[in-house]
């Protein structure tokens, strides 16, 4: 699981990472995390920028995949909110696979150390071991798929693993998009002032979310048998 690294760069990487990590997390997720729980306020700020403001909604959402301390799940219906279904959704994917392709060679570059600080070792090596099975593609569409599960954390691991990085962003961006479709559709009934439809499907979200948050390591094992059971 170890690739070799320059010890002393890689100390000096993770240590410049942490450090980063720490401030941003300090000194700005909570004012994030607060103006988006403002859909209103948010749409305003962002549209402020004009024509940019785009771009500046794409951040929010790499910052949330890289990062991971702004719940995914607030910014993704505000790009409801503020563009619509089809546009918010767009703009999330987009923000999903730039986040995703940094964390993954942030992986392959700082290395194991990184990792190991996010995620018990146990769960560390049944993750890595799934990543790493023949038949990882359907295993890792279906941990993207489903509810509640460490995705962001998943794409640190593969980072780690022989996997090639196309399929893998294909495969996590395929997975993701559902969960993104419908946080912008909730987004955008609550624009539009649905409120019924917003709190039907936002009550629905919340329960699969924390069914698959609640009992994650439980699924993770049992995909890990199915497929572990199934090597051609």
């Amino acid at each position: 699981m170890h690739n070799k690294r320059i010890p002393c760069v890689s100390i000096i990487l993770l240590t410049l990472f942490f450090i980063v990590s720490l401030f941003i997390t300090v000194k700005y997720a909570p004012g994030i995390t607060k103006m988006l729980s403002e859909p209103a306020r948010f749409r305003d700020w962002i549209h402020s920028f004009g024509y940019s403001g785009i771009l500046v909604f794409i951040f929010f959402q790499i910052f949330q995949v890289v990062i991971a301390t702004i719940p995914g799940e607030v910014v993704q219906i505000a790009g409801g909110y503020i563009y619509g279904v089809w546009l918010g959704t767009l703009y999330l994917v987009i923000g999903v696979i730039i986040g995703s392709i940094i964390v993954f060679y942030a992986s392959r570059l700082l290395g194991y150390p990184l990792i190991k600080v996010f995620v018990r070792q146990d769960k560390l090596t049944l993750l890595y071991s799934l990543i790493r099975n023949q038949k990882a593609d359907l295993a890792l569409f279906i941990l993207f798929l489903v509810p509640g599960l460490p995705k962001d954390i998943l794409s640190y691991i593969a980072g780690l693993t022989p996997v090639k990085p196309l399929r893998f962003f294909v495969i996590a961006t395929l997975g993701r998009s559902p969960a993104l479709f419908v946080s912008a559709y909730i987004g955008s009934n609550l624009h539009a002032k649905n409120y019924l439809a917003a709190v039907i499907l936002s009550s629905i979200a919340i329960i699969l979310i924390f069914v698959g948050f609640l009992y994650k390591d439980r699924f993770i094992t049992k995909i890990h048998i199915i497929f572990s059971s199934h090597k051609s």
